[in-house]
């Protein structure tokens, strides 16, 4: 839908609205000159770009659904301002709706989108190398629709393995890494970037990216959650020695002894610490290989915790 010159009043004045019931009010505002400026502004907390998206979306809903608005008026009470939410309410019941669930595709168009040229080899982001048969008629040459030429390009920052290019014809085409059989798992941007930092003293370019490929598939292969132990007979009485003698004739694993609620979040809290201190370390620490020759990498064995905060500053 193209906007018109009619809708640029309607546009301004929610831009005017949001100013003075909403950003106004937020501390470290600024204004859009000196004069708006508070005393304090620059001693104040201030905010990130997600808190600030969370901020006016807690404001949108809690306030500015429920504010009466002169523009909205119902045929029925030509006199009475209605809100969005009352105005939405009164068009639903008397048009209904259809529901559609979302397909593979409409996923796949609310990735986050990037726009970058198609080389010779391929599509290059963060070091990985995209690259399929399609590419080939458009290799080297401008898109036809894209900013400053380059094709648009949606990423799945939690699986990295493909990207989504969208050729001329309009639809979005999958286009893999070419080390993605080397890895078995989802792999995120965030563990490719922990990668990068361990392995940055390698030379070569092209073993370069191999190494990041074969040592996320160990990172992904030791991080995968263990199946459960099967449960014990009937007879046996786990924590004791004469059930767990009963439990391992029957083909089962000794029980584990039994752990308090204080204890097992004790023992929670003390991993989140040694994880948050490893998090810290990893970028100072180097990859090294063992007797065997295989890469190890410090702390494989631990799951990272997911920043929503951290993650929305990176795209």
């Amino acid at each position: 839908m193209q906007s018109t010159t009619r809708d640029k009043g309607a546009v301004e004045r929610t831009f005017g609205s949001i100013n003075t019931l909403f950003a106004q009010h937020v501390t470290g505002y600024t204004g859009s000159h000196i004069l708006q400026r508070g005393e304090m502004a620059d001693d104040e907390a201030r905010f990130s770009v997600a808190q600030l998206q969370e901020l006016l979306d807690e404001w949108i809903t809690a306030c500015w659904q429920h504010r009466p608005h002169d523009g909205l008026r119902h045929p029925l009470l030509p006199k009475k301002a209605l809100s969005p939410g009352e105005m939405w309410g009164a068009l639903l019941g008397a048009s209904g709706y259809v529901p559609l669930p979302l397909t593979g595709a409409d996923y796949t168009e609310l990735l986050p989108v990037r726009f970058h040229p198609v080389t010779g080899r391929g599509i290059r982001i963060n070091y990985r190398t995209y690259d399929h048969a399609v590419l080939n008629e458009h290799r080297g040459r401008p898109s036809p629709t894209g900013p400053g030429g380059k094709w648009e390009v949606h990423l799945n920052p939690h699986d990295v393995r493909q990207i989504y290019l969208r050729l001329p014809d309009g639809h979005l085409h999958e286009i893999p890494w070419i080390h993605r059989d080397h890895v078995h798992a989802p792999m995120s941007e965030t563990t490719w970037r922990h990668l990068r930092a361990t392995l940055e003293q390698r030379a070569e370019h092209g073993a370069h990216e191999a190494a990041l490929a074969e040592a996320a598939d160990q990172i992904l292969r030791h991080t995968r959650p263990t199946a459960p132990a099967p449960p014990a007979p009937p007879c046996a009485t786990p924590g004791t020695r004469a059930g767990n003698a009963v439990f391992q004739a029957a083909g089962g694993e000794p029980a584990a002894p039994h752990r308090t609620a204080a204890g097992a979040a004790t023992q929670a809290e003390d991993s989140l610490e040694a994880l948050d201190a490893r998090s810290h370390a990893a970028r100072d620490d180097r990859a090294s290989t063992d007797a065997s020759g295989a890469l190890t990498l410090p702390g494989s064995g631990a799951l990272t915790l997911y920043d929503a905060d951290q993650e929305a500053e990176l795209w």
